[in-house]
């Protein structure tokens, strides 16, 4: 395994999540829309089949590994559902003109986790690419926590480390701006990853791209006509084609990404930071 400490990396954002929600999600699951189910139990399945897939490779456990793969495949169209079940349930908030707060954020929030999908299907596609690639297969796939940590950390900001949004913004923008906080120390980890492996840390350099191309889509969203109006249109797309749709996007990502990887097995060797 090329990055011998990536089980503390992964068990952090693992802790993150659950600090991050433990009050608005772990303590009232019975209320909870059913998107943020989705979201959450897809998100969950992908930090523990991490965890799973570095155990089993770091204790030679070669065929469990191959199995975690295979899961990994039928996984992805499920987790890449549960954004797009998150941006539904946004879009529709934002068209029932109810909260003024759901229509100040939406646009950027349904623009930026646009964005955050199209990262995974990225990684995920080049993790499978490469997967003959050893120190490439792992960085892609654990660049994959990159994109989804923003969401519990900006929430650990807002709660315990306000002293971090430096802008002193009140709600709702203060909202946006610890989101763009966790945001931009996500991608600054990321090029931190690159820098030290310039070569193999490519993932993690995509990975710091994206995260801060979703920066300025939180702070630019909602201030766009063109995605205020976008996001009004897209409520009126029947939810079921949507999450059609989002299921066979992450489905053909799987099986294009599956059958582009050629080449002999590469052994690599990097280390995250402890």
């Amino acid at each position: 395994m090329p990055y011998r400490h990536a089980r503390y990396w992964v068990s952090f954002v693992l802790i993150v999540i659950l600090v991050g929600f433990w009050d608005s999600y772990f303590t009232t699951l019975k209320t909870v829309p059913l998107a943020f189910h989705a979201h959450a139990i897809t998100a969950l399945a992908w930090v523990f089949l991490l965890l799973l897939q570095d155990w089993s490779i770091r204790s030679r456990r070669r065929n469990l590994h191959r199995i975690g793969g295979t899961l990994s495949l039928f996984l992805f169209p499920f987790l890449i559902v549960g954004f797009v079940m998150i941006i539904n349930m946004t879009a529709a908030n934002y068209a029932a003109n109810e909260n003024e707060i759901f229509r100040f954020l939406g646009p950027s929030f349904a623009l930026s986790m646009l964005i955050a999908i199209t990262a995974y299907l990225t990684l995920f596609y080049l993790a499978l690419k490469h997967r003959r690639n050893t120190r490439l297969h792992a960085g892609y796939m654990l660049s994959t926590p990159l994109v989804l940590f923003e969401s519990p950390f900006s929430r650990v900001i807002m709660g315990m480390m306000p002293f971090l949004i430096i802008t002193g913004s009140e709600i709702p923008q203060r909202i946006l701006d610890a989101i763009a906080t966790a945001m931009m120390i996500s991608a600054v980890f990321g090029l931190l990853m690159y820098l030290r492996d310039r070569k193999g840390g490519v993932p993690f350099l995509l990975a710091a791209i994206f995260l801060v191309i979703e920066t300025i889509c939180i702070y630019m969203g909602t201030h766009i006509q063109w995605v205020r109006q976008g996001l009004e249109y897209y409520a009126q797309i029947p939810a079921e084609l949507t999450v059609a749709s989002a299921f066979l996007l992450g489905t053909a990502v799987s099986w294009l990404g599956w059958n582009a990887a050629k080449g002999p097995k590469v052994q690599g060797t990097a280390v995250l930071p402890s």
